[in-house]
């Protein structure tokens, strides 16, 4: 039923439009009893024209004088704080080495998905004890369906049906699902291929109109689609009504302008800012242009920190992304374990609160943690992204692109790829059914 369809209501999300204020640093204490009584309410009736009224008490809210975050969301005010370059990559790949490499990435995010998206949504105890009972903890491999107990999801108080209705390796039927995370991917090689790669944020815009069914968006992208649907442009689609501002959304949006900009982790972040202003400001956008940076990146290199610190080289210095991929960076050098790391991301962010679950920095934390930790083993890095918990999917996608862009597809076992038989279904217009040889192909023609 649409009454059921999520992230179409703004009233019912008045707390995330609250929690966003507060990010940005507001002075919006006051105001939180309001929104939390406002945002129960409307469950039951429309509370249209109130919640908008306290919208603009949140937006218009001054910042409080200590805020120490400096974060704009216009390009021209982005480049101008980030810090000066660590990098300097040589971008010297040969035309064979590109292929191998690109298909590494399209098969890393591919798998990293698949490894994710069945326990997406399972807090960090509920995921563990599963993996336990399955006998695959650490995590080191795909969950299927027929290691799971019966009735075991009344044990961790999820849906009795819950293991019926995801998509476990083993119930596939020999190609890739649906997703997202792997949607936007081939969407962005869309763009690109009819926009040319001077597309600008108004086109990607339109191809989501044209070529993306509204119901296979989420969050912030379904707000900036039902935006842009009632004749706004970007970047008003990324604000208006958009409590989901600074979710993952453009993160996972990111990676296939890493793909066609080997060595050039400025212009792969300069196309991730075009697409992500649509739907996102802020820290929202630097996800995006930080994954974009490092996929870049990894075409040609594979020293995780120089990868890493390549992303970083494109946000703003004084941002939260900033801070908190720092944090996970100096832990690892000074020698701190992943199992303290993945506390404290846990301590930092509150995987029970839906905005902290699902922004950006949260799991962009993760993603750093798993590709630092990872030892460069594409397996052991994909399952660290996942065993943390928070968004599954997107987080593993985005490891398993950077992991194997690094190592190519001849260094990625043929187990992490041969239950979907290289094969990936969309909702993308043109693509419902599509190979990972012709996404390569295509790839390389568009660098």
């Amino acid at each position: 039923m649409l009454q059921k369809q999520g992230w179409m209501r703004y009233d019912t999300e008045l707390m995330f439009e609250w929690k966003q204020a507060r990010d940005e640093g507001r002075d919006v204490e006051h105001l939180k009893e309001l929104c939390q009584q406002v945002a129960g309410a409307a469950k039951d009736e429309s509370y249209k024209e109130i919640a908008q009224g306290i919208r603009q008490k949140l937006i218009n809210a001054p910042v409080l004088p200590d805020h120490p975050y400096v974060e704009p969301s216009e390009l021209k005010d982005i480049l101008d704080e980030r810090r000066k370059p660590k990098t300097n990559l040589d971008r010297n790949i040969s035309l064979e080495e590109l292929k191998i490499k690109l298909a590494g990435a399209w098969i890393g995010r591919i798998s990293g998905c698949l490894l994710g998206k069945p326990v997406e949504g399972f807090k960090r105890k509920q995921l563990d004890e599963l993996l336990k009972v399955t006998g695959n903890y650490p995590m080191e491999r795909y969950i299927t369906r027929d290691q799971i107990p019966d009735k075991f999801a009344e044990v961790i108080e999820y849906d009795p049906n819950i293991f019926e209705k995801r998509c476990w390796a083993d119930t596939i039927d020999g190609i890739a699902p649906v997703d997202d995370d792997t949607n936007y991917t081939v969407l962005a090689m869309k763009i690109v291929e009819e926009y040319g790669i001077d597309f600008c944020p108004d086109d990607v815009l339109e191809a989501w109109l044209s070529w993306v069914p509204m119901f296979s968006t989420c969050t912030a992208e379904r707000v900036a689609y039902r935006n842009a649907a009632s004749g706004l442009y970007a970047p008003e689609t990324a604000v208006h009504n958009n409590p989901y501002r600074e979710w993952i959304g453009a993160q996972i949006r990111g990676d296939f302008y890493g793909y066609i900009n080997p060595g050039d982790p400025e212009k792969a972040a300069e196309m991730g800012w075009r697409d992500a202003c649509i739907s996102h400001v802020r820290n929202g956008i630097y996800g995006e242009m930080f994954v974009a940076a490092m996929n870049a990146a990894a075409m040609v290199t594979d020293d995780i920190i120089t990868i890493i610190e390549s992303g970083l080289d494109q946000i703003p210095s004084k941002s939260r992304l900033y801070r908190d991929v720092n944090q996970i960076l100096d832990w690892y050098k000074s020698g701190e374990t992943v199992d303290k790391v993945i506390d404290y991301i846990h301590r930092q962010y509150n995987e029970h609160d839906a905005h902290d679950w699902c922004h950006t920095n949260s799991n962009a934390m993760v993603v750093v943690m798993a590709l630092l930790y990872g030892d460069m083993d594409f397996g052991k890095s994909i399952c660290l992204s996942v065993q943390a918990a928070f968004d599954t999917d997107c987080n593993g996608a985005t490891v398993g692109s950077i992991m194997g862009m690094i190592l190519g597809k001849n260094r990625i076992p043929p187990y992490w790829y041969e239950d979907f038989n290289l094969r990936l279904a969309t909702t993308i217009i043109g693509y419902p059914q599509v190979k990972v040889d012709e996404l390569v192909e295509k790839t390389l023609q568009l660098i």
